[in-house]
C-alpha cells in the first residue's frame, strides 16, 4: 500500500493507494467520529462494490445508511443533492455521522457538498472508484454541483478525512472511462512535471493495458503533484499560478460539457480537447513550438482521447467560458503552457487569438 499526505496543518489527511483496500475497514475506522456512516454511491458502482465495503464496516460494528443515486454527470445537480439530504434526514443522521463517497467524481462532488452543508458540516471520506477520481477529484476538497450555465458553479471547499483509492476497482472500469482518467494524469506532466510526462509517453500502453503496478505509480505521482499544489494554495486564492494551474484545459473543456449538455462527453474527454486548445493558444502566443503542440496531441490521441473539439462556434465557446470560476473582474484567466512541464495563468490573451485557437482545434 502506498501512502501520501495532503499537508493542510489542522486538516491534513492521508491518501492510501493499493489493491484490496475496500475490504479493509480497519483503514477507515480511525477516521470515523462515531460508528455511523451514510454511504453514497450510484446504480453502477453500488452493485459492484457496496457489499464488500459494507460487510467490512458492519463486522466492526459500524451502522450504515445506504444512499444510491442515478449514474452520470447529468445527475450532478440540486435534485440529486436533495435526495442525499432527504435520506440523511430520514435516517436520523446527526453531525457525528460520516458521509462516505463510493464512486467516481460525480458521487465524490455530490457527497462532499452534502457533507459540507448538512447540519453545517459533517465528516467526509472519499473512496474513489474511477481513475479520474483517484488522481484528481477526490483530492483537494473541491465539492459541488453543476448549473445549466456552468460546471461546478455551486459548491464548497470541504476536505475529506481520508482518501482510499483501491486500484482493483479499475479492473471493471470501461475503456472510455480509463482514457478519460488519463487526461487528468497527463495534465500533471504538462503543467509541472516534465519527467512524469516523459514517463507517461514511455508507459502509456502499459497503463491502457491496466498494468497494476504502472497504474499505482501513475496514481501516486499524480496525487503527489496535486497534494503539493493544494497544500500551497488550498482555496485557490493565489492570483498568479497556484491551484488554478490544475485547470489546464478545463476552461475550454467545461464549455464543451455545458455546450453539448452534461454527460454527452465525459469530463476527461472534454479536458483533453480543451488541453489541445490551450496548447494551440500557447503556440499562438509564441510559447510552445509546433512540435510541442504535436507532442501534446499525439499523447492524448494515444490515450484514446479526442483532440478535436465539437464545433459549437467560437462565440458560443466564449460565452460559456465567460462563466468560468477563474474569471476575475470580467477578465478571463486561462491556464496556458510556457513550455511543456510549466504552466502559467494568463489574462491577457487577445480575443482574436483565443478565437483562432478554438477554430483551429474544432476542425478535423
Amino acid at each position: 500500500m502506498r501512502r501520501l499526505t495532503v499537508a493542510l496543518v489542522e486538516r491534513s489527511y492521508p491518501i492510501l493507494i493499493g489493491g484490496g483496500l475496500l475490504s479493509r475497514a480497519d483503514l477507515i475506522l480511525p477516521f470515523l467520529r462515531t460508528p455511523r456512516v451514510a454511504l453514497v454511491s450510484n446504480t453502477t458502482v453500488a452493485p459492484l462494490y457496496l457489499d464488500v465495503l459494507a460487510r467490512g464496516l458492519e463486522k466492526v460494528g459500524v451502522g450504515i445508511t445506504p444512499i444510491i443515486l442515478p449514474d452520470g454527470e447529468a445527475y450532478k445537480n440540486s435534485e440529486s443533492l436533495n435526495r442525499i439530504y432527504d435520506a440523511l434526514l430520514a435516517g436520523r443522521c446527526d453531525r457525528s455521522t460520516t458521509i462516505i463517497a463510493l464512486g467516481g467524481g460525480v458521487i465524490g462532488d455530490l457527497a462532499g457538498f452534502a457533507a459540507a452543508t448538512y447540519q453545517r458540516g459533517v465528516p467526509f471520506v472519499q473512496i474513489p472508484t474511477t481513475l479520474l477520481s483517484q488522481v484528481d477529484s477526490s483530492v483537494g476538497g473541491k465539492t459541488g454541483i453543476n448549473h445549466p450555465r456552468g460546471k461546478n458553479m455551486i459548491g464548497a471547499f470541504w476536505q475529506p478525512k481520508l482518501v482510499l483509492a483501491d486500484t482493483d476497482t479499475l479492473k471493471t472500469l470501461p475503456d472510455r472511462e480509463l482514457s478519460a482518467g488519463l487526461a487528468e494524469v497527463i495534465k500533471y506532466g504538462l503543467i509541472r512535471d516534465l519527467s512524469f510526462l516523459e514517463w507517461l509517453e514511455a508507459n502509456l500502453e502499459g497503463l491502457l493495458a491496466r498494468d497494476g503496478e504502472l497504474l499505482a505509480q501513475a496514481i501516486e505521482r499524480s496525487c503527489a503533484n496535486k497534494a503539493e499544489v493544494v497544500a500551497a494554495d488550498e482555496y485557490e486564492t493565489v492570483s498568479e499560478g497556484g491551484r488554478a494551474l490544475l485547470n489546464l484545459g478545463h476552461t475550454f473543456g467545461h464549455a464543451i460539457e455545458a455546450g453539448l449538455g452534461y454527460g454527452e462527453w465525459l469530463h476527461g474527454e472534454a479536458v483533453a480537447a480543451g488541453t489541445v486548445m490551450a496548447a494551440e493558444l500557447s503556440h499562438r502566443l509564441g510559447w510552445l513550438s509546433v512540435a510541442d503542440v504535436g507532442r501534446v496531441r499525439a499523447l492524448l490521441r494515444r490515450a484514446g482521447l479526442p483532440v478535436t473539439g465539437p464545433d459549437l462556434g467560437a462565440a458560443r465557446y466564449l460565452e460559456l467560458m465567460s462563466h468560468d470560476k477563474k474569471v476575475v473582474s470580467g477578465r478571463m484567466r486561462l491556464v496556458l503552457l510556457q513550455v511543456l512541464g510549466e504552466a502559467v495563468t494568463h489574462a491577457a490573451a487577445p480575443r482574436e487569438e483565443i478565437v483562432a485557437a478554438i477554430e483551429a482545434c474544432c476542425r478535423e
